[in-house]
């Protein structure tokens, strides 16, 4: 039904307005009380075998959702309706902030990927905690944070510190972004030195806490071997709790869409199938060479159970979909999970 009927409406759309429509659509539908029973009957699965802990969070699977696609926590309870093991909200910043000029989401299906350039559009950390106050379901939260635009790099952590106070008793774990490639200069604090100090006063903050919560970071998938090395190093040194391997590419190398599509679109950074080959290659570089020191979360491509269990091959302990969604649709989520429940309990005990 989503790609026979769904699918090819909401195509006709501009990404960033169907993006809306669907939001506004699945609040609607999934409160009404004759749907809630049925949306979970249709969508949900749950397997002994999919159930993992991971950096001391129990996941009743490890298919989560991730960040990007509800950035305000505006859909958490409908988004748990759909079987999804944890969510990622954010990117969340301090203050509200209107992100990049419009248009800044595109499509490229003839590469099932997207372009975005949102630059971290969001309502701001505490506009989102008063939604999660509000939550009913149990799901995982995921707090991913970053810095305002308008934050100087060297106050980045300020941005950083000021996200994890307001957030820290209403999520499960933290993420610190500082790979988007639509923030300007945001990149340029996975260099090594910026990166220690910057997670190392996260790491402080949180520990500080009398329940500290998980911190992973999230990293760019065009880290070259040195930084993936530096990367490790920084992870064990600073004693956070995980990586998650991918945010979006910045190249364009792989596409097979027109060159001059591409070029007109412009900048912003390259989800989807595209991605996946990369963000697989950087999982199991990182879990070979730290010896799976420390958990990783993969994400880049998931479209299919078999694209799932490639990452979790590769070193990954769970996977997170996004793109994969919008061109599948919400039954991705059932399909993955079945399929990796039938290889799990295929493997030798």
């Amino acid at each position: 039904m989503y790609k026979s009927i769904i699918k090819p409406i909401l195509f006709k759309k501009d990404p960033e307005a169907a993006h809306h429509f669907t939001f506004s659509w699945i609040k609607r539908i999934f409160n009404l009380p004759v749907a809630k029973s049925s949306i979970k009957s249709i969508f949900n699965y749950e397997n002994p075998v999919l159930e993992r802990e991971v950096f001391g969070l129990k996941f009743k699977n490890p298919v989560g959702l991730a960040a990007g696609f509800d950035k305000d926590a505006k859909l958490i309870d409908e988004m748990a309706m759909l079987g999804f093991g944890f969510i990622e909200i954010g990117t969340l910043t301090p203050r509200p902030q209107e992100g990049n000029p419009l248009p800044r989401l595109f499509r490229l299906p003839k590469d099932k990927a997207l372009i975005n350039r949102m630059g971290f559009n969001n309502g701001g950390v505490e506009e989102a905690v008063k939604r999660l106050k509000k939550r009913n379901s149990s799901v995982l939260i995921g707090g991913n944070i970053g810095k305002n635009k308008v934050t100087s790099n060297e106050d980045a952590v300020l941005d950083y510190l000021y996200c994890l106070e307001v957030l820290h008793p209403y999520v499960d774990y933290f993420v610190v972004n500082v790979s988007s490639p639509n923030t300007p200069n945001l990149r340029e604090l996975q260099e090594k030195e910026p990166l220690k100090k910057l997670l190392s006063a996260v790491k402080n903050a949180n520990t500080k806490k009398s329940k500290p919560k998980p911190i992973l970071l999230k990293i760019a998938p065009d880290l070259t071997v040195g930084q993936l090395d530096d990367i490790i190093d920084i992870v064990l040194e600073t004693k956070i709790d995980g990586v998650i391997a991918t945010n979006t590419t910045i190249d364009r190398n792989q596409l097979k869409s027109p060159k001059a599509l591409i070029e007109n679109i412009g900048a912003g950074g390259v989800s989807g199938k595209v991605l996946s080959k990369r963000s697989t290659d950087v999982i199991k570089y990182l879990s070979i060479q730290s010896n799976q020191a420390f958990p990783i979360i993969g994400v880049g491509g998931i479209f299919t159970a078999k694209d799932a269990i490639e990452k979790l091959e590769a070193g990954a302990s769970l996977v997170q979909i996004y793109t994969g969604m919008i061109y599948e649709g919400p039954g991705i989520v059932k399909r993955i999970k079945k399929g990796l429940a039938e290889y799990l309990e295929k493997q030798p005990k």
